[in-house]
């Protein structure tokens, strides 16, 4: 069983850049993948990034060549670096283990906006 804490959101202009955290209560050295999804106002939840243990990552077209995911194991924690924001980012987002178990957080709120 593990708590996942996001932080790291804000109010960002528009071409700006905000990291998000991910905390985990435990190691999440055990985890071969984990990601990070978002939700949009009106919208359904959306994949946004995943990197698995051995270090390969994907993206959603929407935030490829903005966004880069990454973890950290020794500070159980996983990143999602956000450059060249957009107001079509503007989103709750929310950190997930993958396996061999699943874990959501609660989110933080990013608001790209002028």
């Amino acid at each position: 069983q593990v708590q996942l804490v996001e932080s790291g959101g804000g109010l960002v202009q528009p071409g700006g850049s905000l990291r998000l955290s991910c905390a985990a209560s435990r190691s999440i050295f055990s985890f071969n993948s984990m990601g990070w999804y978002r939700q949009a106002p009106g919208k359904e939840r959306e994949w946004v990034a995943t990197i698995i243990s051995g270090g390969l990552t994907n993206y959603a077209a929407s935030v490829k060549g903005r966004f880069t995911i990454s973890r950290d194991n020794a500070k159980n924690t996983m990143y999602l670096q956000m450059n060249s924001l957009i107001p079509e980012d503007t989103a709750v987002y929310y950190c997930k283990t993958n396996d061999p178990y699943v874990f959501w957080g609660q989110g933080t709120q990013v608001t790209v906006s002028s």
